[in-house]
């Protein structure tokens, strides 16, 4: 098995290419070690040490690392990691309640919300998977849309820009009714 890694606008993360699927549909978010006993590979991943959170797309595992460690202390144990979970044969979730999706939205601007959650589904996630991260939908009140960044988009640098002058005109341009972004710690 060869694992391939890219960089990400995250200095502080890296994404994992471990040539063959890592979840069937959806994404997983992992921002502590606590969460990651839902998921056997999270788990081993944070066993490595110095890790603060993982990610996992539809190809892709991304890892972040603690600000004090260097990525050539850890990369190796991490690669291992990877590459003992995927010759193990145990599955990458222990259920599918690490699956990360869209907030459900209860409410007047129903319409509205469904068009953010398309224009974000179509236009914004596939871009964002690139860099090894997603951004969900997970509020829209009074023209303010409200977005949950994971991955390497939680903590980027380059998030707030990704933001304000990506999403925020892309979705103004659409949707007049939308006339902010702001991010949600998670």
């Amino acid at each position: 098995m060869f694992i391939q890694t890219e960089s990400t606008p995250n200095p502080a993360t890296l994404k994992f290419l471990p040539g063959q699927s890592v979840l069937a549909a959806g994404t997983a978010d992992f921002p502590n070690e606590a969460a990651a006993e839902a998921s056997p590979l999270a788990a081993r991943i944070f066993a490595t040490g110095n890790v603060t959170g993982v990610f996992f797309g539809p190809d892709f595992v991304t890892v972040t690392k603690a600000d004090a460690v260097e990525w050539a202390h850890i990369k190796p144990g991490i690669l291992g990691a990877i590459m003992e979970h995927f010759q193990s044969g145990q599955p990458v979730l222990g259920d599918e309640s690490g699956t990360v999706g869209h907030a459900v939205h209860d409410g007047p601007d129903g319409e509205i919300v469904n068009q953010i959650k398309e224009l974000l589904d179509t236009r914004v996630r596939p871009a964002v998977a690139q860099d090894g991260g997603d951004i969900t939908f997970h509020g829209f009140d009074r023209g303010i849309v409200y977005l949950h960044m994971q991955g390497a988009c939680a903590g980027c640098p380059s998030s707030t820009m990704t933001l304000k002058m990506g999403i925020e005109n892309l979705l103004r341009h659409y949707i007049p009714e939308v006339v902010e972004v702001r991010p949600v710690a998670a």
